[in-house]
């Protein structure tokens, strides 16, 4: 793959790469450098790509590997205040509450359900993204419609 298709590749699956990272970081600065270093590791990594066609899965199983690696060391290095703050959706931003809500999940459900229902792919594509059974896809998308449903219903009684 040369320089121009790997640009034009990215370019295509940029929104997809921003969104997965959102469901897995919270602040969108932190979204945003994760998606720059994956597509960086993943430029200087081309050569280890075996099938230009799994493109996209590979750069987002990379993007995937660098939102854990920027969370773990989130969790080291700052301070409880700022964690607590940062749960606090910021009044400047509209949030859905379905967003709201995705982002409550646990991170395996949640990320899931982000490539399943946001992003369009298969549950054969997400097998392959999270190297997890098909089995194992299915029911964390199952998990995750009863968590939603539940976590919906009780922001409707909090609203009313």
């Amino acid at each position: 793959m040369d320089k121009k298709t790997f640009i034009n590749k990215v370019l295509e699956c940029e929104q997809t790469l921003y969104n997965v990272s959102k469901s897995i970081l919270i602040n969108d600065s932190d979204c945003e450098d994760a998606v720059q270093d994956a597509i960086l590791k993943a430029f200087k990594k081309l050569n280890t790509l075996k099938n230009e066609e799994y493109f996209k899965t590979w750069l987002i199983r990379i993007l995937m590997n660098e939102c854990y690696k920027r969370k773990s060391k989130e969790k080291i290095n700052i301070p409880y205040e700022d964690c607590i703050n940062d749960l606090k959706p910021d009044s400047t931003k509209d949030y859905s509450e379905l967003y709201i809500a995705i982002r409550g999940l646990p991170k395996r459900i949640s990320i899931t359900v982000v490539l399943y229902y946001v992003e369009g792919y298969s549950i054969n594509e997400i097998k392959e993204i999270l190297k997890v059974p098909s089995g194992t896809v299915k029911s964390r998308l199952s998990r995750g419609r009863k968590l939603l449903k539940t976590t919906l219903e009780n922001m409707e009684v909090t609203y009313e």
